[in-house]
């Protein structure tokens, strides 16, 4: 269970690129990319499994379109965003969604068995700054693990910025553990940590 958390977050951060506007709605988006992701996974499982790096690709050319990159990396430095260049906020973004993706690629193949995503139906007071679309992971030895997926509205469309796994919010956790340290040391000190993989995250 304590693997399927970061393996979320890992999904949600990456490098962007550009791309063109979505106008699928945020359920329909995390229903179909997800489906398509543990559709390969499934396909290409002993391929994967021998060779985990493999999913770097898969997840990055599936998930990376429908993520607002740097509006997750801003919430997730909070305060300590204040004199950050674009070029900084980058950075930062790559090395941390770069080093969560690598460590926990086998893990992910762990959790691609069978029927694993159920996209509940929407419900409460959804709007174009915030909509949560709330699913449902399989987990490998059965069972469900609740996440919600927090969505806005951008001129590319919806974009996904935070996910809550059984009530953790991994924007709120993430900036708990690593703000603190851009403002004692300075974002290019801490990405470059974070690229050693000097600074451990708890789970």
């Amino acid at each position: 269970m304590k693997n399927l958390l970061p393996i979320i977050l890992a999904l949600l951060l990456g490098s962007s690129s550009a791309i063109g506007a979505d106008e699928r709605g945020p359920a329909t988006i995390i229903s179909e990319v997800l489906t398509h992701i543990l559709n390969v996974l499934n396909e290409r499982r002993a391929e994967f499994t021998e060779n985990p790096d493999l999913l770097i690709p898969v997840v990055r050319d599936a998930l990376l379109p429908s993520i607002d990159v740097v509006y997750t990396a801003r919430l997730i430095l909070g305060p300590s965003v204040r004199g950050v260049s674009t070029e900084q906020l980058h950075a930062f973004s790559d090395a941390l969604s770069n080093v969560l993706i690598n460590r926990y690629s086998r893990s992910l193949v762990e959790y691609s068995n069978g029927e694993q995503v159920q996209v509940m139906p929407m419900k409460g007071n959804n709007t174009d700054k915030l909509t949560r679309v709330r699913t449902r992971i399989g987990l490998p030895r059965g069972g469900f693990v609740p996440v919600d997926f927090a969505f806005h509205k951008t001129d590319m469309g919806w974009k996904a910025f935070d996910v809550t796994v059984e009530g953790i919010s991994y924007v709120i956790t993430f900036r708990n553990q690593i703000s603190p340290r851009v403002r004692a040391e300075g974002i290019d000190k801490v990405t470059a940590d974070i690229l050693a993989g000097s600074i451990k995250f708890n789970e």
